[in-house]
């Protein structure tokens, strides 16, 4: 496809040959000689790109730069100048010019600003495409081997890199094969936990970080160093949104360490989350605090006393602290937290939990306009980071990156898309989540779940003497046969938790200190 540049120069008779040259090249320039006949060529026609002499008689390349960002904000422009003075480049860089070159340029300098700047997502894509192409072999041996959970962590950054690199690429059969290798990923992946999850539980060799430890081993140590510590839990986050997001975050912050740790089941906020502020699995909360645990089937908030649970889990720990707990529901709520911000520094121990993501899976599943904004795991991303850009928790992010503190980002579970339906049938009594059933009489499959005949062995509570849970794996979800094809049809590419997938399981826990 031809590229069409606008080319403003007062001498810009002088730049024939460089037209002529970018014309055997295969572009269309448009030559005017001031920054106002660019303008009015701009309300005609909207080229590829522009270049612009920064010094021209009357409206001056700078305040060219700044009419045309301000009517055309995406349109690649490169200044071109004779001077080298510092204030001008600023000028410029402020302007958000595409690139910046010194007169005199010759023709094969401006044909490579061309190419970089109109080919780049092309080549950008063709390049991510050729190097997943080498590496797919290497990742396939390795999914289909042996591994434990660390290298299992290792395998699950890699395809969230690769996810990320070529998300931009248009090329569908390399989506179809990456996808296809994620989810031969995700059958290994269930395997692999199922296989070891109780060992785990009960201080098998090679149990991984997990919910009830990760606080303990990771944020306890960095509370006695002498500086406050913010620790930010994002319901719902997944590791894939936090690698969207971090440039964002990266402005203000230095990440620390980026690690992956993994969740017990159910992987839902009731157990998830009360055994990483606990410490402890669901049981042992209901045995060692029962004033702190609500069953499923009883009222009441699940995840009331979160705070308590961090308070008695520090306690037994040794570390007598000064801390506060705020939950934001709203963006209200969100900017008087800000607005605190000097007052919760006299704390050692600020925990601020955000539930909007959550909230927006929900939401996608009920509501068929936020099914459309995120329609794909790519757009679920791309919400998640529109959301952070404009969210209080920036800000509270910005004013941290101003303080002597330590920040942590992590979350209690992931969540995955699913896509396969599960026949499952039990009482009125059967917990209601997609992803995992507990109750009486349940029936199905057992080659279809995970099964824990025994909720004591995985440290579950245990609501009837036959009360088994069941779990779904990778993109499954239980459906009942009333109306199943109508419960089939709304929740098919929902994104839900409470089973075992890598999406689910595997999450962030990000470390995070002043730049």
């Amino acid at each position: 496809m031809q590229t069409t540049i606008l080319w403003a120069d007062d001498e810009i008779e002088l730049l024939k040959p460089h037209i002529l040259f970018l014309k055997e090249k295969g572009c269309d320039v448009v030559p005017v000689q001031s920054g106002s006949d660019a303008l009015d060529i701009l309300e005609e026609q909207v080229p590829d790109m522009v270049f612009l002499d920064e010094q021209m008689p009357g409206l001056s390349g700078i305040d060219t730069l700044r009419r045309i960002k301000e009517r055309w904000p995406q349109l690649p422009v490169v200044m071109i100048t004779k001077s080298e003075e510092e204030h001008i480049m600023e000028d410029a860089l402020g302007g958000k010019i595409s690139d910046y070159l010194i007169k005199p340029v010759n023709p094969n300098q401006i044909w490579l600003t061309v190419k970089k700047h109109t080919e780049r997502k092309r080549l950008q894509s063709e390049h991510s495409t050729m190097n997943y192409q080498q590496q797919f072999r290497e990742i396939g041996m390795q999914i289909s081997g042996r591994m434990d959970a660390d290298e299992w962590k290792e395998i699950y950054k890699k395809l969230v890199y690769w996810d990320l690199e070529l998300a931009p690429s248009e090329d569908d059969n390399i989506h179809e094969i990456f996808m296809s290798q994620k989810e031969d990923a995700n059958r290994q992946f269930c395997r692999f936990y199922e296989d070891n999850y109780l060992e785990w539980l009960n201080g098998g060799e090679g149990k991984p970080l997990m919910s009830p430890s990760v606080l303990k081993e990771r944020m306890f140590p960095l509370l006695k160093e002498n500086r406050p510590t913010f620790l930010i839990v994002i319901d719902n986050f997944r590791y894939d949104q936090w690698k969207f997001v971090q440039p964002l975050v990266e402005q203000y912050l230095r990440t620390e360490r980026d690690e992956i740790y993994y969740t017990i089941l159910p992987t839902t906020t009731q157990f998830a989350r009360n055994a990483m502020f606990a410490g402890l699995m669901p049981s042992e909360i209901e045995r060692m605090y029962p004033q702190y645990w609500v069953n499923e089937d009883e009222q009441g908030w699940k995840n009331q006393y979160e705070h308590e649970l961090l308070c008695e889990n520090l306690r037994r720990n040794g570390l007598n602290l000064k801390t506060s707990y705020n939950k934001v529901l709203n963006a209200q709520y969100g900017k008087k937290l800000v607005d605190r911000l000097p007052e919760l520094m006299r704390n050692d121990l600020n925990v601020i939990i955000y539930n909007f993501i959550d909230m927006l899976s929900h939401a996608r599943t009920d509501s068929d306009i936020v099914r459309e904004l995120a329609e794909d795991e790519k757009a679920y991303r791309s919400v998640t980071l529109s959301w952070m850009e404009h969210s209080p928790l920036l800000d509270i992010i910005k004013v941290l990156s101003e303080k002597e503190v330590n920040v942590i980002i992590t979350t209690d579970h992931g969540s995955v898309k699913i896509d396969h339906p599960v026949r499952v049938k039990g009482d009125r009594d059967i917990s209601v989540n997609l992803r995992y059933k507990q109750g009486r009489l349940l029936d199905y499959n057992p080659k279809e779940v995970f099964e824990v005949k025994e909720p004591k062995k995985i440290f579950l509570p245990k609501r009837h003497v036959t009360s088994p849970y069941i779990f779904c794996r990778a993109g499954d979800f239980f459906a009942y046969p009333n109306n199943y094809n109508e419960y089939v049809r709304y929740y098919t590419n929902t994104f839900q938790h409470g089973g075992v997938s890598m999406e689910e399981v595997m999450v962030p826990f990000i470390i995070l200190k002043n730049k």
